[in-house]
């Protein structure tokens, strides 16, 4: 009892909070910066740059505890928990009962070195603990790939995996470019694996009307919701940088998109990206967490039931923190983190 009541004591020491009320901790992993600036168009449909203040970035893993969801305190005195290159890391536990890191970037990783021949690379790595990180290797997901023209994809944004239950398999899910730029005319792409050494070969998951990037994938009541950011902005479209969802009865749709009560047909508003939905700690319902990526902060909606979603005021999550994902530990499991 000695032991435990000094680690409590300790969590409460490094994050500010009290003894947990519940067996399990939400955790926040997220990379910093403040960009440099805004892509915009003129009135001639010309782009170009809006110089954003105080520039900088932290394009490593950086770790958040919170027991209610709404108010995260940084781990590391917000500080990186892995010196490894990334952005956008995505962390779940996976059916092996490793964690699974995904994330923008990869090209110092293993097989990086291979780059040029293969493609577009993102990271992947597996650890027991968040502490030690093993198994790190860059995937040539798009490795292949080329659109009608013969162009080969440019980049690999975001990537992200889910565990399929009905096939016992993973299937990863990113977006992708074929022009000059990783935000024009994206799709969102995925592929299967069953043992993260051989992987099927990438396919479109989600195409609508509009550029798709940042797509998060969950599974409630045997249906599939797919929120994702519309990545447009124009003279012609207006600003519409902001989250959307889509829903489907399968795992690789069709997903038809579900309109929102914002901005003709989102569920936030803009400008934002980097969904990640989790169920809602304090009451029955869902968190919709995203990054106002432009103004260095994050907001939050809930909802009880996935389609109508409020915006929360009283929320609080670590400075700079940029496009997250949230994943759940035992008490226990974060005391030893902590410790």
């Amino acid at each position: 009892m000695k032991k435990l009541a000094s680690l409590i004591a300790l969590a409460v020491g490094l994050t500010g909070f009290t003894a947990f009320a519940g067996d399990d901790v939400w955790m926040l992993a997220y990379f910093r910066q403040r960009y440099e600036g805004r892509v915009e168009y003129d009135a001639n449909g010309k782009p170009y740059q809006v110089p954003l203040p105080n520039p900088m970035k932290v394009e490593q893993l950086h770790l958040a505890v919170s027991e209610d969801g709404r108010h995260w305190k940084p781990l590391h005195d917000n500080q990186p928990v892995w010196s490894q290159r990334l952005r956008d890391p995505f962390i779940h536990r996976g059916n092996d009962g490793l964690f699974h890191l995904l994330a923008t970037g990869g090209g110092s990783a293993r097989n990086g070195k291979d780059r040029k021949q293969a493609g577009p690379v993102c990271l992947h790595a597996t650890s027991k603990d968040l502490k030690h990180w093993e198994s790190v290797e860059a995937l040539p997901l798009m490795k292949g790939v080329s659109d009608d023209d013969g162009r080969p994809s440019r980049n690999i944004w975001a990537p992200e995996w889910f565990f399929d239950e009905e096939k016992g398999d993973y299937l990863l899910v990113w977006s992708s470019s074929f022009e000059d730029a990783g935000w024009k005319k994206s799709q969102l792409w995925f592929c299967r694996t069953k043992d993260w050494k051989e992987f099927t070969p990438a396919k479109v998951l989600f195409s609508p009307g509009y550029s798709v990037i940042d797509g998060t994938l969950m599974k409630h009541d045997g249906r599939y919701y797919l929120f994702h950011k519309e990545e447009e902005f124009s003279p012609a479209t207006g600003e519409r940088r902001a989250i959307r969802l889509a829903v489907s009865d399968q795992l690789e749709g069709p997903y038809e998109i579900q309109d929102g009560e914002m901005n003709g047909g989102q569920l936030v508003p803009t400008i934002t990206e980097g969904p990640s939905v989790m169920p809602d700690p304090t009451k029955p319902g869902w968190l919709l967490l995203y990054d106002y990526c432009m103004t260095d902060r994050y907001g939050l909606s809930s909802s009880p039931d996935l389609k109508k979603w409020t915006i929360e005021e009283d929320v609080s999550f670590p400075p700079d923190a940029r496009h997250s994902s949230v994943f759940k530990l035992s008490r226990e499991e974060f005391e030893k983190l902590e410790e």
